[in-house]
């Protein structure tokens, strides 16, 4: 088959600059062939190289005496003693899922679950967060249900309980729609697996699924932006089997009990070209692949395809070569594809071979760790106007605003999709702040959350990017967890506009700060970027997925609200409306300041809550729709009416940081306050729940017809 010839329209096509290829006849002294140019394009885009986000995620704070493995590897490991480790990732799938929705969301969470189980670890839990378009928007609900029924199929098929994430809508997504897959996994600590290649003249063993044209190109195409051929990018979509992903885990997870993997890489972006290359350059090796030796479901795939495609289900390891027939066995068991395609050198090569033919003679270095590296330009976000007005409205008419809002309604039609109880294991399910899953055969359970408010970011990139990591923080806190680490999703625009960039390098500043002040360092992540379509980007978007380790079950507060209790708020309120759920909802305005964020506030709050937990019956952090909204969801998940004594706008739906939302008996309110004056906090009595009614100052209405409001409105709208 003739090769494309090299122009400057394949050279664009490749998403590679003038200068980047400039840069590749420097490194090669010739002329690439096609299948190089492939491989150069797959490893030097944006989603692969980081090239514009590695000078900042430098910055980000990695380290902590809990961090067993921090970024660099498929996922991040973090010991909760015992001799027990959790390892957890989350990474974005946002092009694939709205160009074809069920597909790129199934993809998304089994690109995840890999990420986990190739570190060695079983997985225990799953998280999405999600980001679509205006409900009015034609494109938004089938948006909705593929992706949602997508990650459904793959996860509940899979057999992993999803316990917690959010969904958001915003005109902004309208046109690049936002899937970030979380998923974290449980390991021995001294039995981690890890990508370097070691050894001269190991067999490099192909594993799992077969090798097919689905998603040739795929990381290429999730690092541009969208325009009128996105159609056209259909084919760069991976297509999924959980059931295959399930046997592979289990031939992973057994083959790794018989000391035969010596590295093992997941298959995800760029296929077959990123692991190889990745385990080669970790280990200051090269790598020989022999493409006749891979399997293969369609005829006369090129070099360039296999190389390239990015089908689902497939590992690459470096085998001990002593246990090869050990190995082979246990796949030819679980009845998956094992083949040694190729062998680990000694010279600092990458060298594919296929049909007797050299189709590329590379050197590995050159692709992975000195990948272009740019400082882009950029320019601070201004400082917001403060309010010109003060909105005022009745309680119980704001608050039946926020309740019908399709952002704001309960999203169990969402949930409901997922099995949150498989593995018989979940303490806590989705629906009201962390969801919790015992660590099996022990006492011990870990609180997971995925937290970001894209429109504080977009105001205040710093202070949004604080509020992601303190949001997570307070999740965590309020089901007496202790918080340990967190992992990043950063979601963004094109970074050659200097805005952009200037939002990318803000948020970066203010989650820097929050995780050093806050203990929970960075371990995994992943940065999405061009998420633009016509030249319009979506709201910054840092999403922070974070890990809390409750030592015991006993120690967990419950949320188990009665008739009676107290409602105390913990936290300094200012009545802060900026950039709130009210003003946007309501209003339609999006104006002002986010909020500030005092993170030694924060950290004080959160350990006065653990420190007391068994004071307090059932807690809620304040964000979004202030008091009032999380009084009411507290309220409905209880059944139980509530009374709050405040009247006024600002101090009901506010969204100052640092807050808490505690119920509690009068006897445990009374310790409480005690306890707060002594520890140096503000903790104010608000009100009490109780009765059938909603009341909020004069304002009142029945908690019957609140709820059904707020528990229909979602599926109303998108159901």
């Amino acid at each position: 088959m003739n090769e494309p010839k090299i122009s400057p329209d394949l050279i664009s096509a490749h998403g590679l600059t003038p200068d980047e290829y400039g840069r590749i006849l420097e490194i090669i002294g010739r002329e690439p062939t096609f299948t190089e140019l492939g491989i150069f394009s797959a490893m030097w885009n944006e989603h692969c190289s980081y090239k514009s986000s590695k000078k900042w995620l430098r910055t980000l704070p990695t380290e902590g005496p809990q961090v067993i493995c921090g970024p660099g590897e498929n996922a991040g490991v973090v010991d909760i003693g015992d001799g027990q480790a959790v390892v957890f990732k989350m990474e974005s799938h946002n092009h694939p899922s709205y160009i074809e929705p069920y597909q790129g969301a199934a993809t998304g969470v089994g690109g995840i679950l890999r990420d986990v189980f190739t570190m060695g670890a079983r997985p225990i839990a799953a998280m999405n967060a999600l980001s679509f378009g205006d409900v009015s928007h034609p494109k938004t609900r089938q948006l909705v249900h593929g992706v949602v029924e997508g990650i459904g199929g793959y996860g509940n098929a899979f057999g992993v309980p999803t316990v917690g994430g959010e969904v958001r809508f915003d005109p902004a997504y309208n046109g690049n729609c936002l899937v970030n897959a979380f998923a974290a996994g449980l390991a021995d600590a001294d039995k981690i697996f890890y990508s370097a290649a070691s050894g001269v003249g190991r067999p490099v063993v192909y594993l799992g699924a077969k090798t097919g044209r689905d998603g040739v190109g795929g990381a290429t195409m999730a690092s541009a932006e969208f325009d009128e051929t996105i159609e056209e990018k259909r084919p760069t979509v991976q297509v999924g089997d959980p059931f295959t992903e399930k046997r592979l885990m289990e031939a992973t997870l057994e083959l790794m009990q018989t000391g035969a993997v010596i590295s093992i890489q997941d298959m995800g972006a760029a296929g077959l070209t990123c692991s190889a290359v990745e385990m080669g350059d970790k280990g200051g090796l090269g790598i020989r692949l022999e493409l006749d030796r891979v399997p293969v479901r369609e005829d006369a795939m090129t070099a360039y395809e296999m190389m390239l495609s990015e089908s689902q289900e497939r590992m690459l390891m470096v085998l001990d070569p002593s246990k090869e027939a050990e190995a082979k066995a246990v796949f030819d068991k679980w009845d998956l594809d094992f083949a040694i395609v190729g062998e680990t050198i000694a010279e600092d090569r990458f060298l594919i071979m296929h049909g007797g033919e050299v189709k590329a003679d590379l050197p590995l270095s050159k692709l992975a760790s000195t990948a272009p590296e740019y400082d882009r330009p950029w320019v601070a976000t201004p400082i917001a106007d403060a309010l010109d007005f003060v909105p005022e409205i009745d309680p119980i008419d704001g608050l039946r605003a926020l309740l019908s809002s399709a952002n704001y309604a309960r999203k169990s039609w969402v949930w409901e999709q997922y099995d949150s109880q498989v593995m018989a294991d979940t303490v806590r399910v989705p629906g009201l702040g962390a969801g919790v899953v015992r660590v099996h055969g022990t006492d011990k359970a870990l609180a997971f959350t995925s937290d970001v408010t894209p429109r504080y970011v977009k105001a205040n990139p710093v202070e949004g990017g604080k509020q992601a990591v303190a949001e997570a923080y307070r999740n965590l806190c309020a089901v007496g967890a202790l918080p340990l680490a967190t992992t990043d999703n950063l979601n963004f625009g094109n970074p050659e506009k200097p805005e952009i960039m200037g939002q990318f390098v803000g948020a970066i500043q203010g989650i820097g700060s929050a995780v050093a002040a806050l203990d929970m360092p960075i371990v995994s992540g992943n940065v999405s970027l061009y998420n633009e379509t016509d030249g319009a980007a979506i709201l910054p978007t840092p999403t922070i997925g974070a890990v809390g380790l409750v030592d015991s079950i006993d120690d967990l507060i419950a949320g188990d609200v009665r008739d009676g209790h107290f409602a105390l708020m913990l936290g300094e309120s200012d009545g802060h409306l900026g950039q709130s759920a009210l003003l946007a909802e309501v209003f339609n305005r999006a104006e002002g300041d986010a909020p500030a964020v005092d993170l030694e506030a924060e950290r004080r709050n959160g350990e006065f809550v653990r420190a007391n937990r068994e004071l307090i019956n059932a807690c809620n952090d304040l964000g979004d729709g202030g008091l009032a909204l999380a009084a009411f969801e507290m309220a409905d998940a209880a059944g139980v009416g509530l009374m709050l004594d405040a009247s006024d706008t600002a101090t009901l739906f506010g969204e100052d940081q640092g807050r808490y939302l505690i119920a509690c008996s009068f006897d445990k309110a009374e310790a409480l306050m005690v306890e707060a004056t002594q520890a140096g906090v503000k903790l104010t009595s608000v009100g009490r729940f109780g009765g059938s009614d909603v009341k909020i100052g004069a304002s009142q209405a029945s908690l019957s017809e609140l709820s059904e409001l707020f528990r229909s409105s979602f599926e109303a709208q998108l159901g």
